[in-house]
């Protein structure tokens, strides 16, 4: 019964809070990106047992503990991106970004990789 008073108070507080527009925008952006990080973890995960592979076998594959690939996959946690790419790796995909629609367009303002962009200012400055 307290878990129902909890998450009713809970939902109410967030209504309330979601009335400010500062707080709605912030909550949307968090929200977009768990569900992007769900997202890649599912797809790695339905991968991996396409390929027949268990979690250790992932783990041994890419030099981890087998606890730590067991978390990635079954807890909510935040992956470290070199361990999403090995794991990717692991299982002959890539981890690819797509911009979404007018707004990335517009960020788009270079083909140079990050990291060349950023050291040219470097030298520059």
């Amino acid at each position: 019964m307290a878990t129902t008073t909890k998450s009713n108070y809970h939902d109410r507080r967030v209504k309330r809070r979601l009335a400010d527009p500062e707080y709605r925008a912030e909550y949307e952006r968090a929200l977009r990106q768990i569900q992007q990080i769900d997202a890649l973890v599912n797809e790695l995960d339905e991968l991996r047992e396409s390929a027949g592979l268990s979690k250790a076998a992932v783990a041994r594959m890419i030099h981890k503990d087998p606890a730590s690939v067991r978390r990635f996959f079954s807890a909510q946690i935040n992956p470290e991106l070199k361990t999403v790419a090995a794991i990717a790796d692991a299982l002959d995909a890539e981890v690819v970004v797509k911009p979404r629609g007018q707004r990335g367009k517009r960020r788009a303002s270079s083909t140079k990789p990050a990291r060349a962009r950023r050291k040219k200012r470097a030298v520059a400055a």
